[in-house]
């Protein structure tokens, strides 16, 4: 089961990165929730470098406990959207990875379009 599951992400995922890509002036926000953690990196495809990470496996970040939630989501979505902004970058292109933009995929983008994202 889990297997078809992954599988099928990774379909979406591939359509997705079909028809969404980051440049200089407007990279990338790829997200991916683990059973665990929350990762959100941003990267510009045209050079294939990562401008910007954050995840909840960087002190401050995760908690008292370790679970890729809402809260948790929402901490990434705010930690990711600082380090951007000190970079001078206020403009993204979300993609959310495969994952449905419900639940925790929605509260990490909008807690980084609250402290000043744009996309």
């Amino acid at each position: 089961m889990a297997i078809n599951r992954r599988r099928t992400r990774q379909r979406i995922r591939q359509r997705i990165r079909k028809k969404v890509s980051g440049t200089a002036e407007r990279p990338r926000l790829a997200v991916h929730f683990s059973g665990r953690h929350v990762y959100a990196q941003v990267v510009d495809d045209d050079t294939g470098r990562t401008l910007a990470a954050a995840s909840t496996r960087q002190k401050g970040l995760a908690g008292e406990k370790i679970a890729a939630n809402r809260e948790t989501a929402e901490r990434v979505g705010k930690a990711i959207a600082e380090k951007l902004l000190a970079k001078k970058v206020d403009t993204v292109v979300f993609d959310r990875g495969g994952f449905i933009f419900h639940g925790k995929v929605k509260a990490l983008a909008d807690a980084a379009r609250e402290s000043g994202l744009k996309f």
